[in-house]
């Protein structure tokens, strides 16, 4: 084949093609190495190199992946990654795109670490609902650690310093070895059972993946998530990552940084009582103030709907000269008007027409007396009573002779 008829590739496609045969000829691999130059950006992806005595490659390790190492690595951390190779093709580099990290070493305990991690969190008790609040203001804090740990010392001195009014319960264990869990599950029923203390340190100084591998325990964990009491968990240094982190209400970068966050500062709240204070006063005076306006507001209503005595007594005189005047006029109708009714009972008296000469006679029967009217009915059988002016008559009629109407 002559020189000019070969393909000419751009550097792209030759990075490319470098690339796709990396991937093809290499599947997931194993590699251990220190770490150098390690960068984590703001992304949440880390960029950094493996090295040996013998070389270096580059590595990158992307947000979804490193969330799960349980640790922030540091330059020369010695490691062991599980990776895919390939080559970043804008820069021709061969890289690692790292899967999964664990320090060198650690082997099988960190798979059972990770493996651990997923059945819990599936299982959900790493997530945010179901963690309870820690106190503000406890009445009192628990401490799950050993009697000998050089962090029972920090985090009593810590509390002494930021809250030396809380009282405090100490529950000793075990924080190593095989018999620790059960001890620190005996330790959290314990606290359950006496119910003196409204939050729990579990604490323990930094060691290796062994040393802290207690709080990897599953029956532990399950135990943080039933107990009824919030658990603060301060394990290690801020590196240091366990099961117990995860699975307590709050996770702590330290047993001294646990102390911190359980414990409020005493000057601290005794600021905030006092702001307190004085915002209570200045509304208590502002309500005195507004009331006391409301006051003078009532009293001056009351000025007005509520005349003076004299004004009072005026009233009164010149209503009862009213009345008095009322009744008075009322009182000469009624004189008049019995004046009137006399007179005119009088005009019907009959006294008064006997009186001008006339007569009146009455018939005696059995039902009483009564005036004669027609002549007709007068006759010689029946006794009559004549009645006069100045006196009355009986008489009887000898005979009666009718006389012809005219």
């Amino acid at each position: 084949m002559s020189e000019i008829s070969r393909e000419i590739l751009s550097v792209g496609d030759l990075n490319r093609a470098i690339a796709a045969s990396l991937e093809d000829r290499f599947d997931a691999v194993w590699v251990s190495g220190e770490i150098s130059n390690f960068k984590a950006y703001d992304s949440g992806h880390w960029y950094f190199s493996l090295k040996d005595a013998e070389g270096q490659i580059r590595c990158v390790m992307f947000r979804g992946r490193n969330g799960q190492v349980g640790f922030m690595p540091q330059s020369g951390d010695l490691v062991e990654v599980s990776a895919s190779l390939g080559m970043y093709v804008p820069r021709g580099d061969i890289q690692l795109t790292i899967q999964t990290l664990r320090r060198a070493g650690m082997g099988g305990l960190y798979e059972a670490f990770l493996k651990l991690k997923a059945k819990l969190a599936k299982e959900g008790l790493f997530d945010d609902e179901r963690k309870r609040e820690i106190p503000t203001h406890p009445r009192s804090i628990g401490i799950i650690t050993s009697p000998q740990a050089a962090a029972l010392k920090d985090v009593l001195s810590t509390l002494a310093r930021r809250a030396p009014h809380i009282p405090i319960v100490i529950y000793p264990t075990l924080v190593q070895g095989p018999d620790a869990p059960a001890g620190m599950i005996a330790a959290l029923k314990a606290a359950e059972k006496e119910k003196a203390v409204d939050v729990i340190l579990l604490v323990r100084g930094g060691g290796s993946i062994e040393d802290l591998w207690a709080f990897n325990d599953e029956q532990l964990a399950y135990a943080i998530a039933d107990s009824s009491i919030p658990v603060v968990s301060g394990v290690g240094h801020e590196t240091d990552f366990t099961i117990t982190d995860f699975v307590a209400d709050l996770r702590a970068p330290t047993p001294t940084g646990a102390a911190e966050l359980a414990a409020p500062r005493r000057d601290q709240m005794l600021q905030e009582l006092d702001a307190i204070m004085q915002a209570l006063l200045q509304r208590i005076n502002q309500r005195v103030e507004r009331e006391a306006q409301t006051l003078d507001q009532l009293a001056l209503r009351l000025s007005h709907a509520l005349p003076n005595p004299d004004r009072m007594r005026e009233q009164i005189q010149g209503w009862q000269q009213r009345l008095n005047q009322a009744w008075s006029v009322r009182m000469e109708n009624w004189k008049r008007n019995q004046s009137h009714y006399q007179s005119q009972l009088e005009m019907l008296n009959p006294q008064r027409t006997l009186e001008r000469g006339y007569a009146v006679i009455l018939s005696k029967e059995k039902e009483g007396l009564h005036a004669i009217r027609k002549p007709s009915e007068l006759n010689v059988s029946n006794s009559y009573q004549i009645r006069l002016a100045e006196g009355q008559v009986d008489v009887e009629f000898s005979e009666v002779n009718p006389a012809e109407q005219k």
